[in-house]
């Protein structure tokens, strides 16, 4: 019998993914202090800010000037899926939504015919630091749903399913777990159709334990991505940390931890099968439609930024919330 482990690679920066992925990236930041302002309670100096991807004292500025994050950018033609494990996220966009997510907390934003939006990352904590841990992940939208018109959600906590055993724990984004059913995806979505089948599950498994992955039910990609703990066994071969491995999603296979806990996020689904044109943060299936989404957002802006700022936060005493493009307010506490 040949082994469903079909390839094994290093995670890099992004992790490499499968159709119906575009793109997956984790990001661990152990942000210090933060200051009033939700900035960081540590000096810049030495940083590029505006571009600061380089881990220095164990976290990034990424895009932002003076709080963490990404300011207002523009995307077209897909869905970005962030799972926020550990800190928070403030969104604002382009139709006016507004959130902060965190501890657990996830966004699922159709950008669909265009929509601007930024992420940041405030310090909320002042008398200790902030850690952050997220996943964004990039699901592609087949042609006939590129235009579909831009959806904000957000998956509160409570209510994604986490399935907890002796020695594992799963957190069911999207997708089913054995009797578990995740949260309704975006409406447009690859994912909102059972029979694509997929699957986002965040995976802990204890030391010294055994995790069987259930086989899917259709012809579909999977990967496995071992970002934390000690090496494994998968199917008898033996992985280490940091790494992906692609598998054959028509049989079971087995995870065996060592003397560490191990943890995974795995993403599962029905290759979409359309070409794919890329540029930034466009996703098409031409570079003739890459041009054109250039062209309308140089002319329309998606609609223009609402917000006072690019790097748009939230006031610090806001807890969770979620404001919606129609006026409807979610409060958390």
């Amino acid at each position: 019998m040949s082994s469903p482990i079909l390839s094994v690679f290093p995670l890099g920066f992004p992790w490499k993914t499968q159709d119906p992925f575009l793109f997956c990236v984790y990001h661990l930041d152990h942000y210090p202090k933060g200051k009033e302002d939700m900035s960081p309670a540590a000096s810049l100096e030495g940083r590029t800010l505006g571009n600061d991807f380089v881990v220095k004292d164990g976290w990034r500025m990424y895009h932002g000037q003076t709080i963490p994050g990404f300011p207002s950018h523009p995307h077209r033609g897909f869905e970005t899926v962030t799972i926020v494990n550990k800190g928070f996220c403030d969104h604002s966009d382009s139709l006016g939504a507004a959130g902060r997510f965190g501890e657990g907390d996830v966004q699922w934003m159709t950008a669909g015919s265009g929509v601007q939006h930024s992420e940041m990352f405030p310090l909320l904590k002042t008398g200790e630091d902030n850690p952050l841990e997220l996943f964004q992940i990039w699901l592609n939208l087949p042609a006939k749903d590129k235009f579909a018109p831009p959806h904000f959600a957000m998956l509160w906590h409570e209510d994604i399913p986490i399935l907890k055993t002796q020695n594992a724990t799963v957190k069911v984004v999207s997708g089913a777990f054995q009797d578990s059913q995740a949260p309704d995806p975006a409406p447009n979505s690859w994912a909102a159709e059972v029979a694509n089948e997929v699957a986002i599950w965040n995976i802990h498994l204890q030391p010294k334990s055994e995790f069987i992955l259930p086989k899917a039910d259709g012809p579909v990609n999977r990967t496995l991505y071992f970002y934390e703990g000690d090496s494994i066994l998968v199917e008898g071969q033996h992985v280490e940390t940091e790494m992906g491995i692609e598998l054959d999603a028509s049989s079971n296979v087995t995870l065996k931890t060592g003397e560490g806990a191990a943890h995974f996020l795995m993403l599962q689904g029905r290759p979409i099968g359309e070409p794919v044109a890329k540029y930034g943060p466009f996703v098409m299936n031409t570079e003739a439609e890459i041009q054109k989404a250039m062209q309308e957002y140089r002319l329309t802006q998606f609609g223009g930024w609402p917000w006072r700022h690019a790097d748009n936060v939230h006031p610090k005493e806001k807890g969770r919330f979620a404001k919606y493009p129609d006026g409807t307010l979610i409060e958390k506490e």
